[in-house]
């Protein structure tokens, strides 16, 4: 009897898990990759960038894991509402859950909550045509946005804001979201961040292309650009450092917008009485390590706030969960007998999208080992607990038929190689599913 593993969430974590133990297993391996949506790859799909094609060619090295033999892709399949953790313990000798880090953090300032304030992770999956994010979720009316936070999630959302609808055209952005795009009334952006240029988490790369946007000036004030000793510094922040040195010494060529990237300041309210109206920040310095606020105040008159401050996890229905480091408990992957994690859910969002790779493998190590001695499970398939119940999955062909719909809209509107499919009632017409 094969060994049989069902993967909860079908994103770079999920999949790099399939691809580990079909690697590592001596023995026959069927894995059975489940994920509440009709399309796989997570964060590759609906959380790069539309404009970094490079990095979502990633999804292409995922593709030939879910063609492997052996390895089977159930979409449209939930857990809490289709199936159960006993349900799959049943049908499984083991589980993985590897559905990622999914929500923002909260700033925790009063008027957060205000329309207007948002998280960055809803705004990046209304751009990348996320099922769970109407394409109408956003107007972009205020001439002026701040963007709270100074990783790579906050400099993409910041790129997209500061590009024309035009730069966009040959990405896969909905069409629908384009439109909105290109209406945008967004003149100013302001990049916030409570530390200094050498805290930052953004990388060199990423920094660099906002200094090569067409549409935009990017401005830093001198005096918040660092004027310490970088020699000691990596070379990565290094690098970063005199980048932002060198925008702080250049004038504005009067570009259509405008990117202010700020350091030393932290948000301490969200002012508005029925929507955002302004956001009030505080000058801080760092005393002993951390940061502290100095008492000196200034107010931007923003229409909205984009709240970039990390991801973290969300607890899953029957799986245990560490509300102080949102994760889930483990050792080595390991959280009971037959049941695993990896990825962010694993370890906290941190890494790069590779790094899933090596934290997979770690876990199937785990895996592998706890079962090497133990007798299989004789359960029913899953197959059999879903035709039951009327569920009926999206098989990989039936993705791969979403696929080429998305490549015919591209074609029809004269873009670029695909235009992402908008809602789940349009990719379910896609493959013939009303």
């Amino acid at each position: 009897m094969p060994l049989r593993v069902a993967i909860v969430g079908s994103g770079p974590a999920g999949i790099y898990t399939a691809e580990a133990l079909t690697k590592q297993a001596g023995e026959p391996v069927e894995v059975d990759v489940l994920e509440r949506l009709p399309t796989p790859y997570g964060l590759v799909r609906y959380g790069v960038a539309p404009d970094h094609t490079s990095i979502k060619s990633i999804a292409g090295y995922l593709r030939r894991v879910l063609e492997l033999p052996g390895v089977r892709f159930l979409g449209g399949v939930e857990l809490g509402k289709h199936v159960s953790v006993d349900d799959l313990t049943a049908c499984y000798d083991a589980v993985v859950y590897c559905t990622g880090a999914m929500v923002d953090r909260k700033l925790g300032i009063p008027g957060e909550d205000l329309p207007g304030s948002v998280a960055a992770t809803d705004f990046v999956n209304w751009y990348c045509g996320h099922p769970d994010m109407p394409a109408d979720r956003f107007v972009l009316d205020s001439p002026e946005v701040a963007v709270i936070g100074v990783g790579n999630v906050a400099v993409d959302v910041v790129r997209i804001l500061a590009k024309t609808a035009e730069e966009l055209r040959a990405t896969d952005v909905p069409e629908e979201v384009l439109s909105r795009l290109a209406a945008s009334q967004v003149k100013a952006i302001h990049m916030i961040g409570r530390r200094g240029p050498e805290h930052a988490k953004f990388t060199l790369k990423e920094l660099r292309e906002l200094g090569e946007l067409e549409n935009c000036d990017v401005c830093v004030r001198p005096e918040e650009a660092g004027d310490s000793d970088v020699s000691g510094l990596s070379r990565q922040v290094r690098g970063n450092v005199e980048v932002l040195r060198g925008w702080a010494a250049r004038e504005p060529v009067g570009r259509p917008r405008r990117l202010d990237v700020r350091f030393w300041l932290r948000p301490v309210e969200i002012l508005g009485t029925e929507r955002v109206e302004a956001l009030r920040l505080e000058r801080t310095r760092l005393e002993d390590g951390r940061v502290t606020g100095t008492g000196e105040f200034e107010t931007l008159p923003v229409g909205m706030v984009l709240r970039s401050v990390g991801y973290q996890s969300v607890p899953l229905p029957g799986v245990p969960f560490d509300t102080a480091t949102m994760t889930v408990p483990n050792e080595a992957g390991r959280i009971s007998e037959g049941q695993y994690v990896a990825g962010w859910l694993k370890r906290g969002p941190t890494g790069v999208i590779g790094t899933n790779k090596s934290d997979a493998a770690e876990t199937v190590r785990t895996l592998l080992s706890d079962l090497a001695d133990r007798e299989r499970v004789a359960g029913a398939p899953l197959d059999d607990l879903l035709r039951q119940r009327d569920v009926l999955p999206v098989t990989y062909e039936e993705w791969l038929a979403i696929e080429d719909a998305e490549t015919a809209l591209a074609k029809t509107l004269g873009r670029g190689e695909r235009v992402k499919i908008v809602g789940l009632p349009a990719m379910m017409a896609a493959i013939g599913r009303e």
